[in-house]
C-alpha cells in the first residue's frame, strides 16, 4: 500500500482512571480477544459511533482491579491490533508538575520519559530483534484533531509537554517530584509507558490525553496528593473526556492516506536475519509484525 492509497481507520480508545466505556456506541459488544502474550486487562468493547468502527479497552479493567505495574501492556496492544485498530487515543490521569497546568486541565503530550522498570517493554526479543524509532512518539496528526475538538468544546488544554512515567503504585516523594520538574516535565503518571513504545512496534498511531487530577506533591500551597482528592477531580475530567472522545472519533474515522511514521515503523526495524529468527517468537508476532515478517 502506498502513501497515496486511502485506508479506513478503526479508532481504539484506551480508557484511564474514571473512564470505563464510550457513551453513544451503537451495536455494542464486549468481546474477549485472545493474544499470545496473555490476557488483556478486560474484554474489548466493539461498536460504531456515527458510522466509525471503534474499539474500547479499559486499561485497568472495569472496576479498576489492576494496578499499573501489573498491566499486561503487550496483551493490550496486541489485542487492539488484532481488532483492526489503526489509531489509539489513550486517556490517562496524571499529576501536574507545572503551575500553569491545574487540576481539570488536559495536556496533549508530545514526549515521554520512561522511568518504569518492572514491565515488559517490547514484543521483540532473542530470536527476533527490532529497534523502532521513538524520537516523536505521538502522532501529530491525531493531536491536531484532538486539539481542534478540545478547543471547540471549551475544554481547558495545553498542546505539547513531557509525560514522566513512574513505576508506582505509590505517588512521588517530594524529591522525585522536584527532580521531574527540574527536567522540564509537564505531568507525571504511571501508565503510558511502555504503552506508547508497544503501539509504535505494532505500527499503530498513538496519542495521549493526560488529564490532570492534582499538583503532585511539589506544590507547597496544595495538600499532598490523596486518592480522595484525585477521585473528586477525576469525575469532572471523565465527563470532559467523554465529550472529547465523542467529538474526536468522527474526525479521526475519515478515510486517509497511510501515516508513514507509525504505520511503516517496522520497514527497516527488524535486524535479525530471516534464517536466524526464532519460529516460536515469529509466530507470536503475527499480528504485531506480520506485515513485514511475511515479506522476510
Amino acid at each position: 500500500m502506498s502513501s497515496e492509497q486511502e485506508i479506513q481507520p478503526v479508532i481504539g480508545v484506551i480508557g484511564g482512571s474514571g473512564l470505563y466505556d464510550i457513551d453513544g456506541l451503537e451495536n455494542k459488544e464486549w468481546r474477549r480477544v485472545e493474544t499470545p502474550w496473555g490476557e488483556p486487562s478486560d474484554e474489548l468493547l466493539f461498536g460504531t459511533f456515527e458510522g466509525v468502527q471503534c474499539v474500547f479497552l479499559p486499561r485497568h479493567g472495569r472496576g479498576h482491579p489492576i494496578p499499573p505495574s501489573r498491566l499486561n501492556f503487550r496483551a493490550n496492544i496486541d489485542a487492539l491490533k488484532r481488532a483492526g485498530v489503526t489509531d489509539i487515543l489513550s486517556l490517562s490521569a496524571v499529576g501536574s508538575l507545572k503551575e500553569e497546568l491545574p487540576p481539570g486541565h488536559f495536556v496533549l503530550v508530545d514526549q515521554f520519559i520512561d522511568r518504569s522498570f518492572a514491565r515488559e517493554k517490547s514484543f521483540f526479543d532473542t530470536g527476533c530483534v527490532a529497534h523502532v524509532g521513538m524520537a516523536d512518539p505521538v502522532s501529530a496528526r491525531v493531536l491536531d484533531v484532538v486539539q481542534g475538538e478540545a478547543g471547540a468544546l471549551g475544554i481547558p488544554f495545553t498542546r505539547g509537554g513531557t509525560y514522566l512515567v513512574m513505576e508506582g503504585p505509590q505517588f512521588s516523594t517530594r524529591a522525585e517530584s522536584e527532580l521531574y520538574r527540574s527536567w522540564g516535565c509537564s505531568v507525571v503518571g504511571m501508565t503510558n509507558m511502555p504503552e506508547a513504545k508497544l503501539a509504535r512496534e505494532a505500527e499503530m498511531n498513538y496519542a495521549t490525553v493526560a488529564m490532570v487530577t492534582d499538583f503532585d506533591c511539589w506544590h507547597t500551597e496544595h495538600d499532598s496528593v490523596t486518592v480522595e482528592a484525585v477521585v473528586k477531580v477525576m469525575t469532572g475530567n471523565a465527563e470532559n473526556a467523554r465529550r472529547l472522545v465523542k467529538a474526536v472519533i468522527p474526525v479521526l474515522g475519515k478515510k486517509r492516506a497511510v501515516d508513514l511514521t507509525a504505520e511503516r515503523a517496522l520497514d527497516h526495524a527488524i535486524i535479525t536475519a530471516p534464517a536466524a529468527r526464532d519460529p516460536k517468537l515469529v509466530a507470536k508476532l503475527d499480528a504485531v509484525a506480520g506485515r513485514v515478517l511475511k515479506q522476510g
